[in-house]
């Protein structure tokens, strides 16, 4: 038990008294041989409207390293996610459900 007890990682202190959510529905992925740039922003057109331009709000920038790690994070995230409510259909149309127009 002693041995078990010293292989987990000690968690990291952090401090979130500064920190600020934002939505975001967009995102970017930009970079250099160095780092990944992953801007994010809100996306306010619905489907079939005309194209407006996106405003980004948030830029993160990370090393590759980070970057692994965060995928990792995220992949598992949404895996429990999909376990726990069913598969994450990423493509809009065929989350769409058309209705039928019925004449009386």
């Amino acid at each position: 038990m002693a041995d078990e007890a010293q292989n987990q990682p000690m968690p990291v202190p952090v401090d979130e008294s500064h920190i600020v959510a934002t939505y975001a529905n967009f995102c970017r992925v930009t970079g250099t041989p160095e780092e990944l740039i992953v801007d994010f922003g809100l996306n306010k057109q619905v489907a079939g409207t005309s194209p407006e331009t996106i405003q980004l709000t948030q830029r993160i920038i990370v090393n590759f390293f980070t970057a692994k790690r965060l995928a990792y994070a995220l992949s598992m995230a949404v895996a429990r996610h999909e376990q726990a409510f069913g598969n994450l259909e990423t493509d809009v149309q065929k989350r769409v459900v058309h209705q039928q127009s019925t004449k009386a």
